[in-house]
């Protein structure tokens, strides 16, 4: 497993296990509260910790090794699952929050001791903290010394994002929570907490359709990060065998890289030793950058 994978899996880890026990938590205090800003926070960590065992699929898909109808293997299966994560955020967290918000407007009812409400999100938030900070953690490893809105801009790690922006979107969904029940119990109006879960629901849809379109792209097919196709062409053209370099296409698959470069050798050079110096080109390259996976370098006298 390579170093990113390892630390999506810990993501994933630290996000499940703190889900699953807020969202048991959170359901039982919905049903007895009978709290609609609770109930939206319940789906909301249910759904997140369903999301989590779909991410962790997609990393198990992608591992799997190259077959003939699969020749550069299932790295795209991350993100497929990533896509479908966004989506039942979309409409099992988000819809169904703003659905129930509605609901709660237009026929109220009453709360029970909002302060088991209360105390249970409060110590979600502590929990999902912790989980948030494990991700972060996670995302300092691969990161590389890199800015964090420069890694999260150009990012083609599909799982981390997912699960940074559910943990986001789970932190800023508890402290609306949080306000609109207290709300409503100082108020003894119970539309603030209608109004808490409608929140909840429009923030939870944002995430999604951020985590959407940032997935789009990797399925649809992107390069690598700009940063390792600069690298990559230097190492490239600072071969003494190579007089130019015409193009470099680069190609993500998961966590590993498609590089397909074309060259202008130097004349005076047999075929064999073009092809000798190539091979060892592509070595070297795959030496120094262990998520290059696949590797053509083609000699050419025009682009």
């Amino acid at each position: 497993m390579s170093p990113d994978t390892d630390s999506s899996a810990k993501a994933i880890g630290y996000a499940f296990f703190a889900n699953l026990g807020i969202a048991i938590t959170k359901g039982v205090a919905a049903v007895y509260t009978n709290s609609g800003s609770m109930l939206a926070e319940a789906i909301h960590s249910t759904a997140d910790a369903t999301n989590q065992v779909l991410l962790f699929i997609g990393l198990k898909q992608a591992a799997k090794p190259p077959t003939e109808e699969h020749p550069l293997g299932f790295g795209k299966a991350t993100y497929f699952w990533s896509f479908v994560v966004a989506l039942l955020l979309f409409s099992m967290g988000g819809l169904f929050s703003i659905y129930e918000g509605w609901h709660k407007l237009h026929e109220p009812a009453p709360l029970h001791d909002a302060w088991i409400a209360l105390t249970v999100l409060g110590v979600a938030v502590v929990l999902e903290s912790v989980s948030l900070v494990g991700c972060l953690r996670e995302i300092g490893k691969i990161r590389r010394g890199r800015p964090f809105f420069d890694w999260l801009k150009h990012t083609r790690n599909a799982e981390l994002v997912v699960v940074l922006g559910e943990d986001i979107a789970a932190e800023i969904g508890l402290v609306l929570a949080f306000v609109f029940v207290a709300a409503a119990d100082l108020t003894g109006d119970t539309r603030w907490d209608a109004a808490g879960s409608i929140a909840i629901g429009v923030v939870l849809i944002v995430v999604a359709l951020f985590i959407t379109m940032r997935v789009k792209r990797l399925l649809v097919g992107r390069s690598a990060e700009p940063e390792l196709e600069r690298r990559l062409e230097e190492l490239i053209a600072a071969d003494d065998s190579i007089e130019e370099l015409f193009n470099a296409l680069t190609i993500q698959f998961g966590p590993q890289v498609m590089l397909a470069a074309k060259i202008r050798m130097k004349a005076g050079m047999s075929i064999d030793q073009a092809v000798e110096r190539i091979n060892l080109l592509e070595r070297q390259i795959k030496e120094r950058f262990p998520e290059i996976g696949w590797c053509f370098i083609e000699p050419d006298n025009a682009d």
